[in-house]
């Protein structure tokens, strides 16, 4: 615990290294949790399929949402 999982437009995997770095960190750092506990996975999603995305699992889970398009909800 914590298992963070992220989709999105494909990137390299720099970016990609990058990024999770700093979400470790903030959850090392907000959450209070050891290296050990934190899992992130990534997910590359095609532009043409995000549609699908938004669809399958944004709007069914929009109550669970804390930000949306840039804007927090909670």
């Amino acid at each position: 615990m914590p298992y963070i999982a992220v989709k999105s437009y494909p990137k390299d995997d720099g970016v990609k290294k990058r990024v999770a770095e700093r979400i470790k960190n903030v959850f090392l750092e907000e959450w209070g949790c050891p290296p050990e506990a934190i899992s992130i996975s990534w997910e590359e999603v095609k532009p043409e399929d995000w549609a699908n995305v938004e669809e399958n699992e944004i709007k069914p889970n929009a109550e669970k949402l804390f930000i949306k398009n840039g804007k927090m909800m909670k």
